[in-house]
């Protein structure tokens, strides 16, 4: 990054067409692309519209949809004008959605024509709703103002690094919603950042399968690609193993996001059964010199079936399973772990093959300063606190919450506890409001826990809580993979299954306090049998479940 560069999505749409031009930019598989100067007579189009529309800076414009270049335009066009905009993740209840443009005082909405709901009323604030999918007005006091191609705003804008660009409002797994103010600067100083770790270019396919709405996606997936003159396909379906894998194939991406529940699904279902069917298979995987061999085999299987051109696998939004982590450092796969949160921009720390370190987050981006605070002397945990350009301005209308994790010397508290080993790399240990204290004072970490327990077959997800002064573990288990062992008994199959889970528990009970200490043995286990309600990034709504 050039010290003259003006961080601010206007300049950044201005520089990437100047620099890329007439490349392809964006794009569904196989459909008509976006090239870096579309982007700019694009964005300059939709300004205008904004303007006919009695949009100002400083308005805020929602944006509600799946993946699309479209989305991306109205993010660019919004944030470019020096409107602030506010991403809407397009799988958040009705209710959701309406409190949130209740909160924000939203005064237009872009939304797909898809939607799965329609709003029975509007919140006072919200005069115009606009397709995503040709930018048409769906609803507005004045119709007589149509999108068009070619339209060039009226005026020039001014829009400076510190201005507001985005109020991100986060389900969270603790309870409610807050929105997160982000700058120009503290979303693309991040993206800038997050190239220290891996150089991005034009040569750089990306295929995005995470909501753009969430920062991991947005920061990471969007604005990287946009200032390196990387090309970006969207997919027009849900990322199913039916619509994703002939689009790896397409595609051949080069970079690709993810969460850690989509490649701990395919290690859990696909890679360790073949790893260890049979008994002979089993005893090797368990040698670590055999396992090895059998992880670089699966990992080479893996990258092809990405596409065979990956170089870079990010993971983020929640903790990595430790086994899973384990089998792509063997397996010699091209992942990538990250740290961070909404509030960050979100990134923190991370890592990349070959330089992973099984469990750990990475050390911190540079530019960004960690620090732990008030760190046990035994164990040299704290709490994290994180400073830099990268930190948000605060939660939007409410400075009591913002006072909470800000200091007056610019630290963020993250509420999460870490340590550092000597060579400077961050583990995570758990969330400070979720770390249960022992009846003799020790720190109990439930994720650390649930982690054990996530490595058993057949168990899906688990999640362990305090009850009465005893811990227990509720876990989701696969019914449908028992059910399907067991298909041909017939009349006698929902039997058989029940008595197939309760072996599961039981045997839970054993094998999992056998690998844990003393003070953190589970007294109880419950099966739980329909899946955890989940945040957007698949993290485990736990606050429902205390």
């Amino acid at each position: 990054m050039d010290k003259n560069t003006k961080l601010t999505f206007q300049s950044l749409v201005r520089n990437s067409a100047e620099q890329y031009g007439d490349k392809h930019a964006l794009s569904f598989i196989d459909e008509d692309t976006y090239s870096f100067n579309d982007i700019l007579s694009n964005v300059e189009s939709l300004i205008a519209y904004l303007e006919k529309l009695g949009i100002n800076k400083g308005d805020r414009i929602a944006v509600l949809g799946p993946n699309s270049p479209e989305w991306v335009l109205a993010y660019l066009a919004i944030t470019s004008m020096g409107s602030t905009v506010v991403p809407i993740l397009h799988d958040f209840s009705a209710d959701e959605v309406y409190s949130i443009l209740e909160h924000s005082e939203a005064r237009a909405l872009f939304v797909t024509e898809k939607t799965d709901f329609s709003f029975g009323s509007y919140p006072g604030s919200l005069e115009h709703v606009i397709s995503l999918e040709d930018f048409s007005l769906l609803r507005t006091p004045d119709n007589k103002f149509k999108y068009s191609a070619g339209m060039k705003p009226s005026r020039e804008y001014d829009v400076n690094e510190d201005d507001l660009a985005a109020i991100i409002y986060t389900s969270g797994t603790t309870g409610n919603s807050k929105g997160v103010m982000l700058t120009h600067k503290n979303i693309i100083s991040n993206a800038y950042m997050g190239k220290t770790f891996r150089h991005v270019s034009e040569r750089d396919r990306f295929l995005s399968v995470l909501p753009l709405a969430h920062t991991f996606e947005n920061t990471i997936g969007m604005v990287i690609p946009l200032v390196s003159g990387s090309s970006v396909y969207y997919l027009r379906k849900a990322p199913t193993a039916s619509v994703l894998l002939p689009a790896l194939k397409k595609v051949e991406p080069t970079m690709m996001l993810v969460v850690p529940l989509i490649i701990e699904k395919i290690f859990y279902s696909k890679i360790k059964p073949a790893l260890t069917k049979s008994s002979f298979m089993r005893l090797l995987y368990g040698l670590r010199p055999f396992r090895v061999l059998l992880h670089r085999a699966a990992g080479k299987k893996l990258m092809d079936t990405f596409g065979g051109k990956m170089e870079f696998f990010g993971v983020g939004g929640a903790k990595l399973n430790p086994e899973v982590d384990r089998f792509l450092n063997e397996g010699r796969f091209p992942y990538a772990v990250g740290y961070g949160l909404t509030e960050t921009s979100p990134l923190l720390a991370g890592m990349v093959h070959p330089t992973c370190k099984v469990e750990s987050t990475g050390a911190p981006v540079e530019g960004v300063e960690i620090k732990l605070n008030d760190p046990d002397p035994a164990t040299g945990e704290g709490e994290i606190w994180a400073r830099g350009d990268n930190v948000m301005k605060g939660y939007y209308k409410n400075p009591e919450k913002t006072a909470e994790v800000l200091t007056e010397d610019g630290w963020f508290r993250t509420g999460d506890l870490g340590k550092f080993d000597r060579n400077g790399y961050l583990f995570i240990r758990g969330r400070l409001k979720t770390v249960i204290i022992g009846s003799s004072g020790e720190n109990i970490y439930p994720e650390e826990i649930e982690s054990v327990i996530n490595t058993f077959k057949h168990v899906v997800e688990s999640l362990v809580v305090e009850k009465g002064g005893k811990l227990v573990a509720m876990v989701h288990i696969n019914r449908e993979e028992i059910e399907e062992q067991y298909r041909h008994m017939k009349d006698e199959m929902s039997r058989v299954v029940e008595e197939k889970i309760e072996e599961i528990i039981t045997e839970l009970n054993h094998q999992v306090n056998q690998r844990l200490n003393r003070f953190s043995r589970i007294n109880r286990f419950v099966f739980q049998p329909v899946p955890f309600q989940k945040t957007p990034t698949k993290k485990i709504k736990r606050y429902l479940y205390y």
